[in-house]
C-alpha cells in the first residue's frame, strides 16, 4: 500500500464583494478497490455549506452555498488517498480469463454474455466459506481457484466493468430451501441499457429472484456491508416465505 496527499489550492480575486451562487467542485479523487479515501479536509472562504453528492458517472460532487458577499473566493482541499498494488497483474490475468467467453469483434446477445459469465465463474471456482475478513480480488480467486459468494460477485463486478458494463455490489439475504433455511449472501447487480440494473448470482449460478432479497447495494464492495464493528456471539439468520 503506498499512500499519496494531494493538496489542491483555488483562489478568485475580485475588485469589489460580490455575491455568489452555488458552486460546485470536484477535487475528490474516485474510489475503488485499489484506492480508498484515508482523510478528506477541506476549506472554504468565504463561508460556505459544503454537501456532498455522486453525479451520474459517479464523481464525488461538493456543491458550495454561500450566504456572505465577497471580493476573494478561495477553496482548499487536502486528501489522502491509499493506493494498493498486487504482485499480479490483475487486469491482464482477468483479460485472459475472459477470453474464452468473449472475443474483440464477436456479436453476442447482451443478456448471453453475462448469463455465460455468471455460469462460467461457477463452473470454473469452487466454493470456499473463508471465515477471514474482507474481500479477494479477482487475481487472488484466479490463484486459489476458490473463494466465497462475496469473491465471486466482485470476480463478476470487476469482469463485466472490464466489458464496459456498470456493475455494483450487492449484499443480502437468501432463501435457500423451503423452512427457516437461509443465510447472508452477495451477488452482483449490471446496468443493462433498456432493462435497467439485473442481478446475477455467480455462487449459485442463477438470476437474481424471488429467493434473493437485497439490503446493501454500492460500487465498492466495502462500503455493502449491513453491520461493521467488533462482536463476540452467535449469528442467527433465517429466511422464511410470509404468510
Amino acid at each position: 500500500m503506498k499512500r499519496m496527499r494531494i493538496i489542491h489550492k483555488t483562489g478568485y480575486f475580485y475588485n469589489q464583494p460580490v455575491k455568489f451562487g452555488p458552486h460546485r467542485a470536484m477535487m475528490r479523487p474516485r474510489e475503488g478497490h485499489d484506492a480508498h479515501i484515508a482523510r478528506p479536509w477541506v476549506k472554504v472562504e468565504p463561508r460556505a455549506e459544503v454537501s456532498w453528492l455522486r453525479d451520474t458517472h459517479d464523481n464525488s460532487i461538493a456543491i458550495l452555498t454561500f450566504h456572505a458577499a465577497s471580493d476573494k473566493l478561495s477553496v482548499e482541499s487536502e486528501v489522502d488517498v491509499d493506493l494498493y498494488y498486487d504482485s499480479l497483474n490483475d487486469g491482464e490475468m482477468l483479460h485472459r480469463w475472459l477470453q474464452e467467453l468473449y472475443q474483440p469483434g464477436q456479436v453476442v446477445n447482451t443478456l448471453d454474455l453475462l448469463n455465460n459469465l455468471n455460469s462460467h465463474i461457477y463452473k470454473s471456482f469452487k466454493y470456499d466459506s473463508r471465515d477471514a475478513l474482507g474481500v479477494q480480488l479477482p487475481n487472488e480467486t484466479l490463484t486459489r481457484g476458490s473463494g466465497t459468494c462475496r469473491d465471486f460477485a466482485v470476480f463478476m463486478m470487476e469482469a463485466a466493468r472490464y466489458w464496459g458494463f456498470g456493475a455494483r455490489f450487492v449484499t443480502g439475504y437468501i432463501q435457500l430451501a423451503e423452512g427457516p433455511h437461509g443465510a447472508t449472501h452477495a451477488w452482483t447487480e449490471i446496468y443493462i441499457s433498456g432493462a435497467g440494473w439485473r442481478g446475477f448470482d455467480p455462487t449459485n449460478n442463477k438470476l437474481v429472484g424471488s429467493e434473493h432479497i437485497p439490503v446493501g447495494v454500492s460500487r465498492e464492495q466495502e462500503k455493502a456491508s449491513p453491520f461493521s464493528g467488533s462482536w463476540e456471539g452467535p449469528v442467527s439468520v433465517q429466511v422464511v416465505e410470509a404468510t
